[in-house]
């Protein structure tokens, strides 16, 4: 969800007014999903690498995050929506990993849409995990090394019970994901938008839905034409 401060700069208003907009961006799209039937939502909403953003900014995202889950949760509840969050907590304060655990556990049992936040996430990070979880489990002789595959990293990988993402859209005009969900994207559609996330809505999403909706699909298998899609021929 990239151009809040950009959309904040655009605007003449401040850094923090930025972002809130971008969380207004969020209520848009959460409903554009209910419209559209999109069961799974992942926002990527702080990454790893944005604790080396100025202080005040970081202060005021982690901030913007607590009122949020204050103000959203129950509203999430009462739709029927599970809420989800994948990242390393431990650098966040006591009282938001608090809030964070209590959203987890409201909403646990809801079986409408899942709707997960990424924070203090990478990509990069989220394999490291998972190599040093089956690191241990061989150390302690639970694990032969050799056993250890994509199949084995797939099902310990964060989230691993989701399915995985059909696309990702990334809004702000960079053609990049940015260390975001390296594993889950192996083939995801992918989808970049000059507008910046305040500016999302429901409008654009359906935009974006509609360019997934003309693609083919092939995960490596073969094209309509009957060739390997991806094979080297020699004519």
């Amino acid at each position: 969800m990239d151009g809040n401060n950009r959309w904040a700069k655009r605007n003449g208003v401040s850094g923090p007014a930025g972002h809130r907009a971008g969380v207004e961006a969020v209520r848009n799209i959460l409903r554009a999903c209910r419209n559209h039937g999109v069961e799974v939502l992942t926002l990527f909403a702080f990454s790893s690498e944005n604790w080396g953003r100025p202080l005040p900014e970081v202060r005021a995202l982690l901030a913007l995050l607590s009122r949020y889950l204050r103000s959203e949760v129950r509203e999430l509840h009462k739709d029927g929506i599970r809420l989800r969050f994948i990242g390393e907590r431990s650098r966040f304060s006591a009282r938001l990993q608090r809030l964070m655990q209590q959203s987890e556990h409201l909403t646990a049992r809801n079986s409408g849409a899942t709707v997960v936040i990424a924070v203090d996430y990478g990509g990069q990070w989220d394999i490291a995990e998972v190599a040093r979880k089956l690191a241990r489990q061989a150390q302690r002789g639970e694990l032969d090394p050799e056993t250890i595959d994509a199949d084995m990293i797939d099902r310990n990988i964060s989230i691993a019970d989701l399915p995985r993402p059909d696309l990702c859209i990334r809004t702000g005009g960079d053609a990049r994901i940015s260390n975001f969900m390296l594993w889950h994207f192996a083939y995801s559609e992918l989808y970049f938008t000059n507008t910046l996330w305040p500016d999302f809505g429901e409008l654009e999403f359906a935009r974006a839905l509609a360019d997934y909706s003309r693609r083919e699909r092939r995960f490596g298998l073969r094209d309509p034409d009957g060739l390997v899609a991806g094979a080297e021929i020699d004519a």
